[in-house]
């Protein structure tokens, strides 16, 4: 391991550190057995994937029971901005703007933190005995405290992306989930003890569990490759004419389309489960709640739209086709321009709809399971999907250093 990897990774293993104590850091002022026995009645398979998350801060009301879900849902905003405002969509055009963009997206992170802190803190003051000493001082001091665990926790993912290894908001949800399995497999075990759940059961669940990994790691090697020809150049005395490959990656996104629509369907249920039960928003609330066909067809929907969003924001056919042309390249068999930008957007969307087909299968397969068969598959498709990608992006990226360390000490 070289110095520069050694470094990162001791970064990237104290900052994952700092994320695990602050899940066992409680707000102020709340009774921790009430609180227990609230998550224990109002607990549900959408609180369950909340908490796992936000690696257990949930059920304990940690300083960091916001999670990144506000980043999230600021990011969401700003690059949805992005696509439909020509001005802003300029901004990314070069360094400044891309910093003025994350600017937003980080100040819009604080005020939609303290808008959640707030009601969260509302909804915990009118619970009975749930805060030691209720009023404007306890609310006040659950949104200093959770909006400012949320800020710490943005900027921590921020630093392990630009100082670590990986990127920070993957690995900080692939940290609380793989913390949180040990407890859900105990409760399958227990529940197979009980006899709840059969020997043949369990066996299924473990060998849906490796395909469904195998299946995911096969999708995110896969790469589409288009034949591109070098025109011949004169360097010297030789005339050199190449051949290469436009290589696109089947899932472009990685994790963030199954992260961006599980907080995007979670915040209603979330909001459903602090309101009085007379209410409209509860009763909305219900039909697409978790397991409900409205809430796995707008899951996948959702994934759907963000894949191609995702995908649209990190590659442009347009600039690919004026970069090609302007280093002399073309697509085997197309011409330069415009038409080559027209292929490599026909065969983007093409794989990037089979990218979202193949994401949106890994998450129903264990939903419609628990849905219909009543199998407690507690480890579902979007928490294995984002440990899987999470793996897989650290072992490229170690690779990478690994590849550049090695051409340096041969040069």
């Amino acid at each position: 391991m070289t110095l520069d990897l050694g470094r990162r990774v001791a970064f990237t293993i104290g900052a994952l550190l700092v994320f695990r104590l602050g899940t066992f850091i409680p707000v102020p002022g709340i009774d921790g057995a009430v609180l227990a026995q609230l998550f224990r009645s109002q607990g549900g398979a959408i609180l369950d994937l909340a908490n796992m998350l936000a690696g257990g801060g949930v059920r304990r009301l940690a300083i960091f029971a916001l999670g990144l879900a506000p980043y999230l849902s600021a990011a969401i905003i700003i690059q949805l901005f992005t696509i439909t405002i020509p001005r802003l969509k300029a901004l990314k055009r070069h360094e400044a703007g891309r910093n003025r963009l994350n600017d937003a997206t980080r100040i819009l992170a604080v005020v939609l933190a303290a808008f959640q802190a707030y009601g969260i803190a509302k909804a915990l003051d009118s619970i009975p005995g749930l805060a030691v000493e209720p009023g404007a001082m306890f609310r006040l001091s659950v949104v200093l405290t959770m909006t400012g665990g949320a800020v710490v926790l943005m900027w921590l993912s921020e630093q392990i992306t630009l100082r670590g290894v990986g990127n920070g908001i993957a690995l900080i949800f692939a940290l609380g989930i793989v913390l949180e399995l040990p407890s859900a497999v105990a409760g399958a075990l227990e529940l197979g003890r009980q006899g709840f759940l059969s020997f043949n059961a369990m066996l299924g669940l473990v060998i849906l569990a490796v395909a469904l990994t195998a299946l995911i790691v096969v999708m995110e090697l896969a790469r589409r490759r288009l034949p591109l020809e070098f025109s011949a150049r004169q360097i010297g005395a030789r005339t050199i004419a190449g051949r290469s490959q436009l290589r696109f990656k089947l899932n472009s996104g990685g994790v963030m389309p199954a992260i961006f629509a599980s907080w995007l369907l979670l915040v209603p249920i979330l909001i459903s489960n602090f309101v009085g039960e007379s209410s409209w928003w509860n009763a909305v609330a219900r039909f697409v709640g978790h397991g409900q066909p409205l809430f796995l067809i707008a899951y996948v929907l959702f994934i759907v739209l963000f894949t191609f969003i995702y995908t649209a924001l990190i590659f442009s056919p347009d600039a690919a086709a004026d970069d090609l042309k302007a280093y002399g390249c073309a697509v085997s068999g197309v011409e330069p321009g415009e038409a080559t930008a027209e292929h490599i957007d026909g065969v983007l969307s093409r794989v990037t709809l089979l990218g979202a087909a193949y994401l949106a299968l890994v998450y129903l397969v264990p939903e419609l399971l628990i849905r219909y068969a009543q199998v407690p598959f507690y480890l579902g498709g979007a928490s294995l999907l984002i440990v899987v990608c999470t793996v897989l992006d650290l072992q490229a990226q170690v690779r990478g250093y690994a590849t550049i360390k090695s051409g340096a000490d041969v040069r």
